[in-house]
């Protein structure tokens, strides 16, 4: 972790990361688990329609996220979450859903989609749970 008053660029303080899962990975996962969530069978189509991307790009992604062993995978098959993978897509979901729904408080709307989806993978655990907190206390 760098100094406190040491000042970065968004990529240096990536590099400063030990972090072998990258953002667009996340945004797959987190996909192919509310996919899953939602009791549904999860195919590279499937997932492709979801994220609008191509299914090749889709294919190659899930191989990327079976290398790192969070996805289970046979070509033509089913995409199935391992344990770890399941972990971390909840809570990329939890991430997901408690910062867009920070964002519609303070903006007072109801979509900030766009917003969560270039914010999210900046922000560590610890602002996500107090995040999280503070919003529990505001809507109670």
């Amino acid at each position: 972790m760098p100094e406190n008053n040491r000042f970065y660029t968004l990529k240096g303080y990536a590099l400063l990361e030990d972090n072998e899962i990258t953002t667009s990975m996340e945004d797959y996962l987190e996909m192919i688990y509310r996919i899953h969530s939602k009791g549904e069978a999860v195919r590279v189509g499937v997932l492709a329609e979801s994220l609008n991307v191509k299914p090749s790009s889709a294919s190659k992604m899930v191989g990327n996220l079976k290398k790192q062993r969070l996805v289970s995978f046979e070509k033509y098959g089913y995409i199935k979450l391992t344990e770890e993978g399941g972990e971390l897509g909840r809570y990329l979901v939890f991430r997901h859903d408690t910062l867009h729904s920070f964002l519609c408080y303070i903006n007072k709307s109801k979509n900030e989609l766009e917003q969560v989806e270039k914010i999210e993978h900046f922000i560590n655990t610890e602002t996500i749970v107090n995040i999280k907190k503070l919003l529990d206390g505001l809507m109670e």
